[in-house]
């Protein structure tokens, strides 16, 4: 993978498709202040260089029955490797686990999980619990969410203020 020297332009279009992944190349291309197919081999590049992993579409949980959220710390009995691995194998395998994290200072892992309602809660972090080599699960029901954003903050300099 070739890393790109990124310039404002990149970052702008990095910006704009993390806002909007739907934009088109002519609205994205305005935006950057360039024309269309230089943007387009911008776009490209910043593909085959990993800065742009993919693209998704956001869902409304809620609308799709899933209607709770919680986190749920994780410590495990053992921070042998093999284990470290069981336990992030068998996460993966969990529709519900949207996120799983491993941590330093507190337990082994963060989990995000949704489900559908409290019982459903309650069988995940049930299931968590039973897990091969758990030996505590600390869950953290969300009350509610303030901010939500997805990637990392784009400016046009390491140095630049995030105040975007």
């Amino acid at each position: 993978m070739q890393r790109v020297k990124l310039d404002q332009i990149d970052h702008r279009i990095l910006r704009d498709l993390q806002d909007d992944g739907r934009m088109t190349n002519v609205e994205l291309s305005k935006r950057a202040g360039i024309s269309a197919p230089p943007c387009l081999r911008r776009v490209r590049a910043l593909e085959e260089a990993g800065y742009i992993t993919g693209y998704h579409a956001e869902l409304n949980g809620e609308m799709l029955d899933y209607k709770e959220m919680f986190f749920a710390l994780v410590g495990l009995d053992s921070q042998a490797q093999n284990v470290l691995q069981e336990f992030e194998a068998s996460m993966a395998g969990w529709a519900e686990v949207r996120e799983c994290h491993m941590i330093r200072g507190g337990g082994d892992f963060l989990l995000k999980v949704v489900a559908r309602d409290k019982a459903h809660r309650d069988a995940l972090t049930m299931g968590i619990t039973e897990a091969q080599h758990v030996a505590t699960v600390t869950t953290f029901e969300t009350i509610r969410t303030s901010k939500d954003l997805p990637g990392v903050p784009i400016t046009d300099s390491p140095l630049a203020d995030t105040d975007d």
